[in-house]
């Protein structure tokens, strides 16, 4: 492991380069056999639903940009805010360039996207997304930067002009390790176990078989082996039960049935390695072999707090860094984490009603965030008239003995 090293001049070449293929994880021999790539390792289920599970959640998320202030925070509307929420460049939305840097995090390790400015130092006019094949991290003593080279030419980019997000930063600096290559063995597992469920039914369920018999010679030996292969693909495209041996001829099973070699029970293994591997619940991987209604709601806030919260603080603090300096404290960027309740009415209507009823809210905040229309009114916060401090508790009520209005006894 290499540590950082100030007098040192270093660079970690793309993931197009043979010395860094294994470190980004686009070519990776696996303890299955199997080469595992980036491609290949996206046509395995599990691993695609949890990229795009987690990228689709991260860029479904409103990004905002907020001023501090002295009583607290306002949201501010400007040319970079449109950037953020809306459209960073005038070809994709804001929906897509998040999505893409995290697609990108979590296959090959790193996400990358360009921040063009008006000028050195100023305000940023676009944002583009980097392809990280053709990114070279480079680091001189303190000075990181990066070399991006399409073939027709290079360019080098400041710090603070690239959004870079790795997966896994290692300790000088610049390297990094993505996720298909920490988990090779597992998703190689996965793609060995569907490729021997293919093989098996192609073959018409029937496993590897040994030809036993007297054959006078070597090319007799040959052509009893090629007809019984051809009668077997024969009868598997016939749907034929029955094969029938010459005399003298008999055949012994050299492989296993998926039965015997638990295949069901290795793919669902296979399900829970990589879903360990994104630190995501198998639930959301569609494996409810083990989930109730409780352990299930309970697995979806623990995505949110130990695994949804982590990728989006690494995102916000990237782009205050990146957008704003590092001395900056006057405006920063936030994800708004209430938008995973878009699609749940009833617990944000039951949020907002405590928060009114409590005097926390006004109901103007609530039908703002809603996009509701204003009444009047509604600017003002509301207490449940019950409610007073403990101290005050019995000094305004009536007489033992009287109605509430104190003019008379009750029954």
């Amino acid at each position: 492991m290499a540590w950082w090293n100030p007098f040192e001049r270093r660079s970690v070449p793309p993931p197009s380069s043979r010395e860094n293929f294994e470190r980004f994880g686009v070519v990776t021999p696996s303890a299955a056999g199997v080469q595992v790539t980036l491609e290949n390792a996206l046509g395995v289920p599990a691993v695609s639903a949890a990229v795009n599970f987690i990228a689709n959640e991260i860029a479904s998320l409103p990004l905002n940009v907020y001023r501090r202030q002295a009583d607290g925070r306002e949201r501010v509307n400007s040319r970079l805010a449109t950037l953020l929420h809306d459209a960073p460049n005038d070809f994709s939305t804001s929906f897509e360039l998040v999505k893409g840097l995290f697609i990108a995090k979590l296959t090959g390790g790193r996400g990358f996207a360009y921040i063009e400015r008006a000028s050195p130092g100023g305000a940023p006019v676009s944002i583009w997304p980097m392809d990280p094949a053709k990114v070279t991290v480079k680091r001189d003593g303190w000075t990181r930067y990066y070399e991006y080279s399409d073939g027709a030419r290079k360019l080098t980019y400041a710090a603070d002009e690239v959004i870079d997000l790795p997966f896994m930063l290692m300790p000088d600096g610049i390297s990094h390790k993505g996720p298909i290559s920490l988990g090779r063995d597992a998703i190689g597992l996965a793609i060995a176990v569907t490729q021997y469920g293919s093989n098996y039914l192609a073959n018409g369920g029937v496993p590897p078989f040994a030809v036993t018999g007297a054959f006078q010679s070597g090319a007799a030996m040959k052509r009893a082996a090629d007809d019984l292969a051809n009668a077997v693909r024969k009868a598997a495209t016939e749907q034929r039960q029955a094969l029938v041996l010459p005399e003298g001829i008999d055949i012994k099973s050299i492989g296993s049935d998926p039965e015997k070699s638990q295949m069901v029970e290795t793919q669902r293994f296979c399900v829970e390695q990589i879903a360990r591997l994104y630190s995501i619940p198998p639930t959301f991987l569609q494996d409810l072999s083990h989930g109730t209604f409780s352990n299930t709601e309970q697995q979806d806030l623990h995505f949110v707090k130990h695994t949804l919260l982590h990728h989006a603080r690494q995102f916000e603090q990237e782009l205050n860094l990146k957008l704003f300096g590092a001395k900056s404290r006057s405006q920063y960027v936030e994800l708004n984490m209430d938008g995973l309740l878009r699609g749940d009415f009833k617990t944000r209507m039951e949020g907002w009603a405590q928060a009114i009823q409590s005097g926390v809210a006004m109901p103007s905040e609530a039908r703002q965030a809603e996009n509701w229309p204003m009444v009047e009114g509604s600017d003002q916060l509301f207490i449940q008239g019950g409610t007073m401090p403990i101290g005050d508790a019995g000094k305004n009520s009536p007489p033992a003995g009287t109605d509430p209005a104190g003019q008379g006894t009750t029954p």
